[in-house]
């Protein structure tokens, strides 16, 4: 069941990696960080599946993951917003929360090693943050990346939240913790269709009139 739902968030990703990167390199429509981030996160969860296999931990690159993630939206959600006090609060949320994470690592360099649970929730929860902004921007503004902006706050919360139960189940049975990565799984492919279908919506052949454009 779980491998079903790895690979098939692996191909929507990549389909949408695709997808964007047409939109960004033939259409000029598509923003340069979203497609940055697309593109990492696939050479990780590439990464992450090749270490598996080789029976290698995959933590290190999982560590990277996260605080990539966080980089790459807060720089995604930062080129969206006109607000100024939006965007210093963004770029200086990145840097306070990149400066915690190294000092953390210089503290313990072990952790990069480890399910770093607080990682987690930082990077997760300041995403979720950025993604709120531009939620409250959107009503009085145009709805651009409206169905990812969905997709990831649920899928960033939920996911969070099955992070914390999978720390605390540690003891507990193997069915309980199998069940917590399925539908952490799941919460992923998910995400990349609410991904996919912005795409349909916004930047589809069909979705653009001779009149119509969309901030790059």
């Amino acid at each position: 069941m779980i491998d079903i739902l790895v690979y098939s968030t692996y191909f929507v990703l990549i389909v949408n990696l695709i997808a964007y990167s047409y939109s960004f390199f033939r259409k000029e429509k598509a923003n340069v960080f979203f497609l940055c981030y697309l593109a990492f996160s696939t050479v990780m969860q590439l990464s992450m599946e090749l270490l598996y296999h080789l029976g290698m931990t995959n933590l290190v690159v999982v560590n990277m993951f996260f605080a990539g993630q966080m980089l790459l939206l807060g720089m995604f959600y930062n080129s969206l917003t006109n607000v100024k006090s939006q965007k210093m609060f963004i770029k200086i949320s990145l840097i306070i929360a990149l400066l915690v994470l190294a000092i953390q690592f210089c503290m313990n360099s072990s952790v990069f090693l480890k399910f770093n649970l607080f990682e987690i929730i930082l990077t997760n929860l300041l995403i979720v943050v950025f993604a709120l902004f531009h939620f409250y921007n959107m009503l009085t503004e145009d709805k651009t990346y409206y169905y990812i902006s969905v997709g990831l706050i649920f899928y960033l919360l939920a996911s969070t939240v099955l992070y914390l139960i999978g720390n605390l189940s540690i003891g507990l049975s193997d069915d309980v913790k199998l069940l917590t990565w399925i539908l952490n799984s799941f919460l992923v492919l998910c995400y990349q269709f609410f991904i996919l279908f912005e795409w349909i919506k916004s930047f589809s052949k069909k979705a653009f009139s001779p009149n119509k454009t969309t901030l790059k």
